[in-house]
């Protein structure tokens, strides 16, 4: 552990994160919307601190080891989040509430707990969306993108924050040509996502905001109807567009636009299995809808549009899914649970790691049956080693755990099982909407929820493993 270099390397971050406030306080300044003093004091605040780091660690120039990747991307999330939720306090939303939200943004999740959206200022609004959008890729990978300018190395760093089939694959030789490789084409999606949704009749302000969610897999909306507020078919329909390419590897986005080579969506596997995934919830959803005799059935357009924004972990809406039949919203949470692809920005278990195990299950039934054959583990084409099957099986395991522990603690607060269900699996898959009292905002729960479940954010956006090897004596031995 090197305790300087960490403080070093955590200083420049945090001021660079201090340069995301310029936008907001434009924003409030165009629009003059009586916000400018929460984003100059927040700026002044953040960027102070990192300064102040910064001078006391000027002469450090020690090497990270992997060990010190762990601490400074799980740190810098909590503190990330911590500083991402002074405007929020500043505009008088109380302590935990303002963290809540704030951590909800930076980790994609989505979850609010704020109830009159349509009322907030422009650029508080703008904010919001900012925190998904660079919460979506993850400033790690930007900020490795800079490093080589700054003089400092970013290796251990990429290979913890990139999680799944991307966290050993560089789509170019050097870790920061990856970085910037895949912020091109993270901005050239939200560039546009956000000139399709102008030329579908946004107005400029909402097509950037919910281009830079929309891309982020967020699900944070400029409006309390979410994307039902504009009552749009083409507009829904460059949604669900732009959900599905970005809950896909940004690895297959990278070889179809820069390598030229398109027919790597069909033949990846992942891919495949990840719209097998979101048809197969879609008809089912459509199955019960039809033949339900129980609450206000969906119509086709609501169930597509519901069914892609779930599974993807995005969270928007086009319409109130309370009264839908019960069957029809856990079958979404499930697919939640799935989620989307490996090197994407969407959350859940991931598509790659459910093969696996399905995969897995299914060599284990046919070695019964069939006691002396030679089974092979395969994903596609390519052979799976038996220690990444047992290595997935051991994430599921502590996943399911963690789940469980969660849900417990938020039954303990008081709320009933199916919000607390709902609640747990949404912040854990970084979904955000949930069901029950939960369904609309995250408002009415208690602080000690609140609390609970924005440790599950950050608890799902590291994938578990990155934050839970902190707390084991063993990381912290020498």
């Amino acid at each position: 552990m090197n305790p300087k270099s960490i403080v070093n390397l955590f200083s420049i971050l945090v001021l660079f994160f201090s340069l995301s406030y310029v936008f907001p306080i434009v924003v409030s300044i165009f629009y003059d919307d009586g916000a400018l003093n929460l984003f100059t004091t927040t700026l002044i605040i953040v960027s102070a601190t990192g300064v102040i780091g910064l001078f006391f660690t000027r002469n450090v120039k020690s090497e990270l080891s992997q060990k010190d990747g762990f601490v400074i991307i799980a740190l810098f999330w909590v503190v990330l989040s911590m500083a991402g939720s002074i405007p929020f306090y500043l505009s008088g939303m109380s302590f935990i509430d303002s963290l809540f939200e704030s951590m909800s943004g930076i980790t994609t999740t989505g979850a609010t707990v704020i109830s009159n959206i349509d009322g907030l200022p422009e650029s508080i609004l703008f904010y919001r969306q900012l925190l998904q959008w660079m919460g979506g890729m993850g400033l790690i990978v930007l900020a490795i993108a800079v490093m080589p300018v700054l003089g400092i190395g970013g290796g251990q760093i990429y290979k913890t924050e990139i999680p799944g089939a991307m966290g050993d694959q560089r789509l170019t030789p050097r870790i920061e040509e990856t970085a910037k490789a895949l912020w091109i084409i993270y901005f050239s999606l939200t560039a546009v996502c956000a000139l399709l949704y102008y030329l579908s009749g946004m107005p400029g302000f909402d097509a950037v905001s919910h281009a830079m969610s929309t891309v982020a897999i967020g699900g944070f909306s400029t409006h309390d109807e979410s994307i039902g507020y504009f009552d749009s078919v083409s507009i829904e329909m460059i949604c669900m567009l732009f959900m599905v390419l970005s809950a896909s590897s940004f690895a297959l986005h990278y070889f179809a636009i820069n390598k030229k080579k398109p027919l790597k969506y069909l033949f990846d596997p992942e891919f495949r299995f990840f719209v097998s995934v979101l048809l197969l919830v879609f008809a089912i959803a459509m199955l019960v809808s039809i033949f339900s005799q129980s609450g206000e059935t969906p119509t086709f357009r609501e169930v597509a549009f519901h069914s892609v924004s779930t599974v993807t972990t995005t969270g928007f809406s086009i319409t109130s899914s309370a009264d839908w039949p019960f069957s029809i919203s856990f079958l979404l949470l499930i697919g939640a649970f799935i989620g989307a692809c490996s090197g994407s920005v969407g959350g859940g278990v991931k598509s790659w790691r459910v093969m696996i195990m399905l995969n897995h299950a299914y060599n284990n039934i046919m070695k019964i049956i069939h006691p002396h054959s030679v089974v092979s583990l395969k994903i596609g084409t390519k052979s799976v080693d038996d220690n990444v099957a047992t290595s997935v099986w051991g994430f599921f395991s502590i996943y399911v755990i963690s789940f469980v522990i969660l849900l417990l603690a938020v039954l303990i607060s008081g709320l009933d099982l199916e919000s607390a269900f709902s609640a747990v699996g949404a912040c854990l898959n970084n979904l955000g909407p949930g069901l029950g009292v939960v369904s609309e905002n995250y408002e009415s729960i208690n602080s000690f929820a609140k609390g609970i479940l924005a440790f599950s954010m950050l608890l799902g956006r590291l994938e578990i493993f990155t934050l839970l090897v902190l707390l084991t004596p063993m990381f912290w031995s020498k």
